[in-house]
């Protein structure tokens, strides 16, 4: 069953995304995995944070960054600070401490909200997949290679293989939101 097979590779890689976008997402706790989406302009064109410097979390509430090339940490410090995570950077001329404020209410609320929303992303990734498995059984029952009840049988399957990764969605979803909440 290719097309199940498809359908399945395609749900595992919108929670994959998923994931990677739930972890840019700010809880209370420092985490390496907070800077992945800072940009930094390294000798001419903009590259990923993380190919430029090692970021570590060294207490629960503070990020350190140590660029490979010192002549980096000034455009680090930079990149931090403009992207709209809301971090205040501190250079000391070797690294670059980046404390983690404790998270208002009212932006926790805000980030359970950004949350939703990636979560009906991934949903609407997923349904995608379905109406895409189920599109290739009826072309493949109309061409007369599946049988009506092959068919069905098949579109069952996908229908299962959807209600499993939205339930592994919503999973992912609850977990976040508590740990973004939790103070």
């Amino acid at each position: 069953m290719p097309t199940l097979e498809a359908a399945r590779i395609q749900m595992v890689a919108s929670l994959e995304a998923l994931r990677r976008d739930f972890s840019s997402v700010r809880t209370g706790k420092a985490s390496p995995a907070l800077l992945d989406t800072v940009r930094v302009d390294a000798y001419g064109s903009l590259v990923p944070l993380n190919q430029v410097a090692t970021v570590s979390s060294p207490e629960p509430r503070l990020l350190v960054v140590q660029p490979w090339d010192r002549a980096m940490l000034n455009p680090v410090e930079k990149a931090i600070k403009i992207s709209d995570l809301g971090l205040n950077p501190a250079n000391d001329g070797k690294v670059i401490r980046v404390p983690i404020p404790p998270l208002t209410e009212e932006r926790r609320k805000e980030y359970v909200r950004l949350l939703h929303r990636m979560a009906e992303d991934g949903r609407v990734s997923i349904r995608q997949a379905r109406k895409e498995a189920n599109d290739m059984i009826k072309l493949l029952q109309k061409d007369g290679d599946l049988s009506e009840d092959d068919a069905r049988r098949q579109q069952d399957e996908v229908q299962k293989l959807t209600d499993r990764h939205i339930q592994q969605l919503e999973e992912l979803l609850r977990h976040k939101e508590a740990e973004v909440m939790e103070v």
